[in-house]
């Protein structure tokens, strides 16, 4: 069954694009677009790559031998996704250099070319692994992340039933390091919880294929259930009676371009040449609304009723695959929105308020705020999740908590590299960690959260006195 290509992803020179831009025409916007010239002083378009511009396999083989990585086989299908398992970079490597001695060798046969399993390094958090080696920066349009700096600071998710200080997911971040050697792919997908992505090719060339959220339904089959896995197989009109009107933009993604990924986008992804890239996945104020907690319980809805704690089991379901369910995602918000507070009540503290409210960082804050107090009425109202599950949030502990105080510097260090292009008005004359623990409007009360209505609230009550 043919696809229907109508478009093409809009590219842009990244060096000739302001932030302010980046955020009008394309996050605001949910649009994707390929950013080029970002790239240049990465150390790993150095030590990543061969001066004939393929994968430097040995150096990775050298230097991470022992490091323990998903690997997926491109050829085997394993519910929605590909079969994967474990190895060692340098197994990984080693797999790869003798399957392209093999191809080519003059004594390989055409069945043992055929019968060699097509092998892609997936989601390894190289990053989080070693930090002490530098291998890029993020870029300027992509540093608002509250995931991964959230992450720096904080476990996400501590179930004793899922976590364990192996599991790579319960205990990291969202930064990773992808390897694929020619025809390796990634089938279907909207990435995780409708999360924005960034994928950097360091070298070698990918093919995109995106549909927009508003054709996303023409993928489903008729429950709403299932979507489709490969778009160029022979897909069923019956199972999936609207693909044939799904219209798809397509993007070739050269060396050291950068892809962004909007939330709800599907996309399917092939290597048209061995290749390494650098991807995150993240949110922030603009997309926010775009979380969807519903999934989870919408594939396991048939058990429903025979199961005595349906809601605790999507909870399990959702941590054990992607490192955070709803109520971990609730404490998430109130300490993201607590440290905006604290952004906004120390700037308020170096200079009038008028000053601090003409402010593009002050502005940006309060946008935050509203943009986590609108997601907290939404998954207030998702029906079954109880109100008296342990989650818990107090304002008091949190600010002598060290990691906090860690977050709401590193906000602070956020918003001032972003604006700090754009503007001269963002200063600090005092120290945010002097300042932390004496702020006039929090200073002797306590605020907690239990549920999203009790983060709402609290939210109203601050944006009404500040």
């Amino acid at each position: 069954m043919g696809i229907k290509i109508e478009g093409k992803i809009e590219k842009v020179n990244g060096l000739e694009l302001s932030y302010d831009d980046f955020v009008k025409r394309y996050m605001e916007k949910n649009q994707p677009v390929v950013l080029t010239g970002l790239t240049d002083q990465w150390r790993a378009c150095t030590d990543w790559v061969t001066s004939n511009g393929k994968p430097n396999l040995q150096f990775f083989a050298t230097h991470f031998p022992k490091s323990t990585v998903q690997v997926a086989d491109c050829g085997t299908r394993e519910f929605t996704d590909q079969k994967r398992v474990q190895m060692s970079v340098s197994k990984f490597v080693d797999q790869w250099v003798q399957g392209s001695v093999q191809e080519e060798g003059s004594n390989a046969s055409t069945k043992d070319v055929r019968d060699k399993p097509l092998l892609y390094l997936k989601d390894w958090h190289l990053v989080k692994e070693y930090p002490e080696y530098t291998a890029y920066t993020t870029p300027l349009f992509f540093c608002d992340d509250w995931l991964n700096l959230y992450l720096d600071n904080y476990r996400m998710h501590k179930d004793s039933d899922v976590y364990s200080d192996s599991n790579e997911i319960c205990c990291s971040d969202y930064r990773f390091v992808y390897m694929g050697e020619k025809g390796s792919w990634t089938p279907l997908h909207a990435d995780v919880f409708r999360s924005y992505s960034w994928s950097a090719n360091v070298c070698g060339k990918k093919r995109w294929l995106f549909l927009s959220p508003s054709q996303s339904h023409l993928v489903f089959d008729r429950n709403m259930k299932s979507s489709v896995y490969n778009i160029f197989d022979e897909v069923s009109e019956t199972k999936f009676p609207g693909f044939k009107k799904a219209i798809w933009l397509e993007c070739i993604q050269e060396p050291n371009e950068i892809i962004f990924v909007p939330s709800g986008w599907y996309h399917q992804v092939h290597n048209l040449e061995d290749t390494i890239s650098i991807n995150h996945n993240w949110f922030n104020g603009y997309n926010l609304c775009w979380v969807d907690y519903n999934e989870a319980k919408e594939y396991i809805e048939d058990i429903k009723d025979i199961c005595d704690d349906f809601e605790g089991l999507c909870q399990r379901n959702l941590a054990a695959n992607t490192g955070m369910n709803f109520y971990d995602f609730l404490i998430f918000l109130a300490r993201v929105c607590f440290a905006n507070l604290v952004q906004i009540c120390h700037l308020r503290g170096d200079g009038e308020r008028s000053v601090c409210n003409m402010s593009p960082v002050a502005q940006q804050l309060t946008s935050n705020l509203v943009s986590i107090q609108k997601i907290a009425l939404k998954v207030n109202s998702l029906e079954g999740l109880t109100k008296t599950h342990k989650s818990h949030f107090n304002s008091t502990e949190t600010l002598s908590n060290p990691e906090f105080i860690k977050l709401c510097m590193v906000l602070e260090k956020t918003y001032g590299v972003i604006y700090s292009q754009q503007t001269s008005d963002y200063h600090s004359k005092r120290s945010l960690v002097d300042d932390i623990r004496d702020l006039d409007i929090i200073k002797g009360h306590t605020f907690e959260v239990s549920t999203p209505e009790d983060l709402a609230k609290l939210i109203d009550h601050f944006i009404r006195i500040l």
